[in-house]
């Protein structure tokens, strides 16, 4: 099967250049740490999705905006090393390009702060200049680090052509009913479940299973991720399960969401049934998590 041929994973979202930090600890308020490293790294949750649909071997295209800078054009070098289609990527004159920057401590665990910048800009024109990918999309990755009328857009365009919305509800923020109702599977971590369903704790596997039982009354598919307690996944059909997270030595846990989202897209697009697309996406959230960043390229 050729590129071309391939089903086609799309991913309408964020890029952000990002600064990774290394500490002994994250700083409280008010307070300055020394750290002792510091890298650059090519991310934001739709650029980190993508580059992992492409890993997990699916065709996969990017539809974004970077700023015309420096961190634009290392972003978009990051997607051409990665094989992603990048012909829908727009370049914002003037605009600065999105960025963030993370603070690992010592047990791996991270805090981060994003500036979107030219992400803020992505509309329904940049869906409208990209109808012939559109067209051939499988399935269609969407997050919240841009604006929801874009999300919308995008999600109506897909559906129209009969391909599948998968939203990504990170970071947490309120959803609309018009979107809600575009989406064919959500997928969120313990603290998006629990800001979504309300009056549930995901801090255990049975939690996340909790939580996909209130969810599904939003998508006709819900999985919530519990870090290191594993996934759980619940649809509307009746189909619900928990896989347990698989146990592996923990290096840094940065991206791993991203990364399970990216290859769950990739098996999905590939026609896998739910529970075996989840186990691979749980595969390969092991795996990024228990590889150093230096070498996450190889994998």
């Amino acid at each position: 099967m050729t590129p071309q041929t391939k089903p086609l994973v799309t991913v309408f979202g964020s890029l952000h250049y990002d600064i990774m930090v290394e500490a002994a600890d994250r700083p409280r308020k008010g307070e300055t740490l020394t750290g002792h490293a510091w890298h650059p790294k090519c991310g934001g949750k739709g650029g980190n999705q993508v580059v992992s649909a492409a890993r997990a071997g699916a065709s996969a295209a990017m539809i974004g905006t970077v700023g015309d800078d420096d961190f634009g054009a290392a972003l978009l070098a990051n997607l051409d090393r990665a094989g992603v289609d990048r012909r829908f990527v727009r370049v914002a004159p003037g605009a600065a390009s999105g960025m963030s920057v993370a603070i690992f401590d010592e047990g791996g665990d991270y805090g981060a702060v994003i500036v979107s910048g030219s992400n803020l800009t992505l509309a329904d024109t940049d869906i409208a200049s990209a109808s012939e990918m559109v067209a051939r999309t499988a399935v269609l990755l969407l997050q919240n680090e841009v604006p929801e009328a874009a999300n919308i857009a995008a999600a109506r365009a897909v559906k129209a052509q009969g391909g599948r919305v998968v939203l990504n509800a990170a970071p947490a923020r309120a959803l609309s009913g018009t979107l809600i109702a575009l989406v064919d599977i959500l997928v969120v971590n313990a603290i998006e479940a629990e800001f979504l369903a309300g009056e549930v704790m995901v801090e255990t596997l049975d939690g996340a299973m909790d939580a996909t039982r209130r969810l599904v009354d939003l998508c006709p598919v819900a999985i919530v991720t519990a870090g290191g307690e594993g996934v759980a996944c619940c649809s509307r059909t009746g189909e619900d399960f928990a896989l347990a997270a698989i146990p592996v030595k923990l290096v840094s846990t940065h991206g791993a969401g991203d990364e399970f989202v990216g290859a769950l897209a990739a098996a999905l697009a590939r026609g896998e049934p739910m529970r075996k697309a989840v186990a691979a996406a749980n595969a390969a959230s092991a795996r990024l998590v228990s590889t150093p960043e230096a070498e996450r390229h190889a994998l």
